[in-house]
């Protein structure tokens, strides 16, 4: 993406088709916020930060260049 990504609260990226968070990259140019209570599938590769809201549930990795900012949150890391 050539901006940021912003995630709604309350709201959830779902995998369809068989996809795997392990297998989904999402590489974001500016800064990611996860919304209060949202849920994100994937790996997360940001240029700027990362906000993880709280109580949002992320399944996959959180890796940016500056900064991750967890707030109360649970990050499983996806299955081999």
């Amino acid at each position: 993406m050539a901006g940021t990504l912003k995630e709604a609260n309350g709201t959830r990226v779902t995998l369809a088709g068989g996809a795997l968070p392990q297998n989904i990259f999402w590489q974001v140019a500016g800064a990611v916020t996860l919304g209060t209570t949202a849920h994100f599938e994937g790996i997360v590769l940001a240029k700027t930060m990362i906000a993880v809201n709280t109580g949002a549930s992320v399944n996959g990795r959180l890796l940016a260049q500056t900064a991750v900012t967890l707030e109360m949150n649970a990050i499983t890391q996806p299955a081999q």
